[in-house]
């Protein structure tokens, strides 16, 4: 599986963006997957999460009611919407596929990693 985080950038604050995580083989389309970004004390922290039928997510308290985490399975793609960004959200974001169809606020729980995309916000 390799997967392909976009859609970074430079932005200010109260400003949006959309993410993108191409999975370029299909294995992977019946895998949860999530995003993530670093965290104090936590190399990476849980930012959203998605099963692979897309009826279930999560997020963090932080993007609750700002970020939206979405899929096409058609296009093995996963989408990460950004509104109302804040400079805290300024951070590496990863995609990541897990080992099993749910998704995980843990991650040990996946098996398959993005490069990462950067998001910085200005104040």
């Amino acid at each position: 599986v390799q997967l392909q985080a976009s859609g970074g950038g430079l932005v200010q604050a109260g400003g949006s963006l959309r993410l993108s995580c191409a999975n370029s083989r299909r294995t992977a389309s019946n895998n949860g997957m999530a995003w993530f970004r670093p965290a104090p004390g936590k190399e990476r922290g849980f930012v959203a999460g998605i099963s692979w039928r897309g009826g279930g997510t999560g997020y963090a308290d932080s993007v609750k009611g700002r970020f939206t985490i979405s899929r096409d399975n058609a296009k093995n793609t996963l989408y990460l919407q950004m509104n109302l960004l804040k400079p805290e959200d300024t951070a590496l974001y990863y995609c990541a596929a897990a080992r099993s169809s749910f998704y995980s606020i843990r991650q040990m729980e996946y098996a398959y990693w993005g490069q990462g995309t950067q998001v910085t916000v200005s104040s």
